[in-house]
């Protein structure tokens, strides 16, 4: 029987839905991330949110962080764009709020929350792995994750003894996840971490074209002097496809130990959608839901809770997955995650 723990919810989407938070690329180009400048009182009670509704694992808001979204951001003490030897501050900021999220009792863990390149581009670039000249390869999308891993190595405040995980989100590309490998084996990290790659298209392959067997082995493939992660899986993935991605997912890792490539099963972590249909725009920065969409993009009238629990529990009779970590992402909220919660304890 599959062991299941419970992630929590769409940040970002949960701000802007529940709290009125309002973004946009021009006023803030860190989106979530920009409340860790603006207003972590309310960034803290949103995440308090999801520890109530039962999370077991609590994601920073710092999926976007970079250099270049601070540069961009212009407070009054920086109007010209917040620079690099100012940036620890609020990386500090961002564990506080979640170690004071999950205060006095709460039994969640803490994951940092790290986007792909994409994420951090205008407009974003994260479903389709279009990437700029000078981040389009392995080698340039290493040194950008290393630089950022490091911006939180030099931090004050031993952040990174304050975490229990480093997740690595929706990335859109194969030699994303090699280089995120690369990057936290010589960031000298030991934190467990996980990969989390994004399925936009209508077929199972990745942005890039990548298929699921390619993307397993970049994951769990041996690496010198690197660690194995301690989960891969999806996330920012429309419901109804994840039966037939984990199926490959699943033969894949099955492959792998057959192999001898790793001995046993890495956890999957699975954050899809939370959306009734809605598909966000890059160009105009809102959710639009095409016309005669339902839940789950059409394919079934079910919650969406129901629905992910009956996936859950497939991949534990089918697969090779002994730890399922499942949550959500856009437009997951906290009683969607309490009501998950509820289909794994009735």
């Amino acid at each position: 029987m599959v062991t299941v723990e419970i992630l929590d919810g769409g940040l970002g989407t949960s701000l802007q839905d529940q709290y009125g938070v309002n973004f946009d690329s021009t006023t803030t180009p860190l989106w979530s991330t920009h409340l860790l400048v603006s207003d972590p009182a309310t960034l803290q009670a949103c995440q308090k949110d999801f520890v109530t509704a039962g999370a077991d694992v609590l994601l920073t808001a710092t999926y976007q962080v970079s250099p270049e979204g601070f540069g961009r951001t212009k407070t009054a003490e920086f109007p010209n764009g917040i620079p690099r030897e100012a940036i620890g501050r609020y990386l500090e900021t961002a564990v506080d709020c979640a170690e004071k999220a999950n205060a006095p009792k709460g039994g969640a863990r803490i994951a940092l929350s790290l986007g792909p390149y994409g994420a951090c581009m205008i407009p974003g670039q994260e479903y389709s792995g279009a990437y700029d000249a000078e981040h389009d390869s392995e080698e340039t999308l290493y040194n950008w994750h290393l630089d950022r891993l490091r911006l939180f190595l030099s931090s004050e405040g031993d952040l990174l003894s304050r975490l229990q995980y480093v997740a690595f989100e929706t990335l859109p590309r194969l030699d994303e996840v090699r280089a995120v490998r690369r990057a936290i084996r010589d960031s000298g990290i030991k934190a467990p971490f996980w990969i989390a790659c994004v399925f936009p298209r209508e077929d199972s392959l990745l942005p890039d074209g990548s298929s699921i067997e390619q993307v397993v082995h970049a994951a769990v493939d041996p690496m010198e002097n690197g660690l194995s992660p301690w989960g891969i899986g999806i996330n920012c993935t429309k419901l109804h496809k994840l039966s037939g991605l984990l199926e490959q997912f699943g033969e894949g890792v099955s492959a792998a130990i057959s192999q001898g490539e790793i001995s046993v099963p890495p956890v999957l972590v699975l954050y899809p959608d939370g959306t009734n249909g809605e598909v966000y725009n890059t160009t105009t920065q809102v959710w639009e839901k095409p016309a005669g969409s339902t839940v789950g993009g059409g394919r079934d009238d079910r919650a969406w809770e129901v629905q992910l629990a009956e996936v859950v529990r497939k991949v534990g009779q089918d697969g090779p997955f002994e730890t399922v970590l499942v949550g959500g992402c856009c437009k997951a909220t906290s009683q969607d995650i309490k009501r998950l919660r509820e289909q794994f304890h009735q």
